[in-house]
């Protein structure tokens, strides 16, 4: 039987649009998890650095040409991680020496694309393993591009198989199947805050897959979001207009958390934590898990592969391809 891992989930602000500060501020909070026996440390969708608040938010972000939306989209790349860069280098260090598991979510920038992209970051290892998001909702696809099955991938622990789905993917029935199929044990979770709805299929991916979930959400105030701008020093006044206008004050909460540890047959392990900075975190019985695939398994005696089957594409999708002689 598999060793019963301690989850934690950092709820907190980063540090908004200030990738080097919310760096610093990650390393506080991953090597204080450690500390505190976390085994594998989870963060919010694309902690590293903020969720884009002002699609939710601001009236005008969806405008054609609007100087404010351009400037804040600029930003962000500039305040993006890459693929091997030292940002991604140094988490992984920081896994290597805690010997914790780290899932991070990030805006990630390939060339002139930015996509939503969570590392799992394993002790020891040569890189991370990411995971772009396949598809961003709604006002998301403003900043984002879509990802592929390439990065539809899991992570060997010593505690079992560990995997991601960042948010709305997991209300794609296929992408959980697939999921599924890879055989996790645990599981996590990403959302910009974990409201009912989030808990309501973070709950049934628990009790479908039959693995540990850490649903992790992030907590900001209006004012987190304004002084992380104000820390990059850059005069951009039509970007912090738009930040500006969305509605409440300073001391409004614009993400209200609701990080949760749930059991694989739906039962907390650590309740919601709403309306306040925390770690979460919870220790997961596995024998739990085994016990609950008595009853139902939807890759193994559940799965009935003689009616369905699924086809996953694990081959990256690029539009241009070179070949030389």
């Amino acid at each position: 039987m598999n060793k019963n891992p301690t989850l934690a989930i950092v709820q907190e602000a980063p540090a908004f649009l200030n990738l080097a500060a919310s760096m610093d501020a990650a390393e506080t909070h991953i090597r204080n998890a450690a500390e505190g026996g976390a085994n594998i440390i989870a963060f919010a969708e694309c902690w590293l650095p903020g969720y884009p608040v002002w699609l939710d938010f601001a009236p005008d972000a969806a405008l054609w040409d609007d100087d404010g939306a351009k400037a804040l989209y600029r930003l962000l790349a500039e305040n993006s991680v890459v693929q091997g860069d030292k940002n991604l280098k140094r988490l992984q260090t920081i896994a290597n020496d805690t010997g914790a598991y780290i899932v991070m979510g990030t805006h990630e920038r390939a060339g002139n694309t930015l996509y939503n992209t969570t590392f799992t970051f394993s002790p020891g290892a040569s890189a991370p393993t990411p995971h772009r998001k396949l598809m961003p909702t709604y006002t998301e696809r403003l900043v984002w591009g879509m990802g592929d099955g390439s990065t539809l991938e899991t992570v060997e622990t010593p505690f079992g198989i560990l995997g991601s789905l960042i948010c709305w993917e997991h209300w794609m029935p296929l992408a959980r199947a697939a999921m599924h199929a890879r055989g996790e044990d645990i599981h996590i979770a990403q959302w910009p805050i974990v409201k009912d709805m989030h808990q309501v299929a973070s709950r049934h991916y628990a009790f479908e897959g039959r693995c540990a979930v850490a649903a992790a959400g992030s907590v900001m105030t209006k004012a987190d979001i304004l002084n992380g701008f104000r820390s990059l020093k850059v005069n951009e006044p039509k970007a912090e207009a738009m930040l500006r206008s969305m509605p409440g004050e300073d001391n409004t909460l614009i993400h209200d958390g609701g990080s949760a540890i749930i059991a694989a047959d739906g039962s907390y392990i650590t309740d919601p934590l709403y309306g306040e900075s925390g770690t979460v975190q919870g220790t997961v019985d596995m024998a739990i898990q085994r016990e609950a695939c008595l009853t139902l398994d939807t890759n193994g005696h559940y799965s009935r592969p003689d009616v369905f089957e699924l086809h996953v594409n694990t081959k990256p999708q690029t539009g241009v391809s070179f070949s030389g002689d």
